[in-house]
């Protein structure tokens, strides 16, 4: 993985979705970028237009350049496509933006959502992830795969997220992940809330577990082309 695009819905999702894996591939002089499609702050106010739900869309935003940080990732792009209210728009708007940055930055590697999450923002990514790497284009995405989000992917009871791919993580760089999240202050809660500390922790030993390792991250290949 030489080029790495990160398609998150929301400030956060990059974080907990791959987080660790992020560090991984920088320490293996990988280049990364992160599209953020969604604001992750409105779906909060009745009204998204008022002066305090858009001081929210900053504040966030905010705290996804300091967790990215965090990890050594300065490249990035903000859509602020309105939270929880992607089906209100036409999934080809979403695939075009997905498409440029593929255009522009040409990533080797793509990680989206997972297609069974209980957010419907989450959902709709995945779905304009696999149209906009389609092997048809002018460049074709040699690998997809699909991270899982706490809070998310395990509360779908009938169609849960079981990964196939592994990466495996130390616990240095699990502490890392958890000094990014802690950036992002309103998202993090008290155990036994999935996005806390001990939550992180555990689904990294479980992941760990299911491939031989101390700590992994774990994904679904949708797909990988190989010469």
């Amino acid at each position: 993985m030489e080029k790495i695009l990160i398609i998150a819905a929301h400030p956060d999702d990059e974080i907990l979705g791959c987080g660790a894996t992020i560090l991984k591939c920088l320490r293996h002089d990988a280049q990364v970028r992160v599209l953020f499609l969604g604001e992750g702050s409105t779906c909060r106010f009745t009204d998204p237009t008022t002066k305090e739900a858009l001081a929210s869309i900053n504040e966030r935003n905010s705290w996804a350049v300091d967790a990215l940080r965090v990890l050594g990732v300065s490249n990035y792009e903000f859509c602020n496509l309105p939270c929880g209210r992607f089906d209100q728009i036409s999934i080809i708007e979403i695939n075009k933006l997905i498409e440029k940055n593929i255009t522009q930055f040409q990533p080797d590697t793509v990680f989206t959502h997972f297609g069974g999450d209980t957010n419907n923002d989450h959902r709709i990514v995945n779905r304009a992830t696999i149209m906009a790497t389609r092997p048809c284009g002018k460049h074709i995405v040699d690998r997809l795969l699909c991270y899982e989000v706490l809070s998310s992917s395990e509360w779908n009871y009938q169609g849960s997220f079981i990964p196939n791919y592994f990466v495996t993580i130390d616990e240095a760089d699990l502490n890392k992940k958890w000094e990014a999240l802690a950036c992002y202050q309103t998202e993090m809660r008290d155990y036994p809330f999935p996005r806390s500390r001990e939550g992180v922790l555990n689904q990294a030993m479980q992941r760990g577990m299911q491939s031989g390792r101390h700590f992994a991250e774990g994904f679904q290949m949708v797909r990988e082309f190989r010469l």
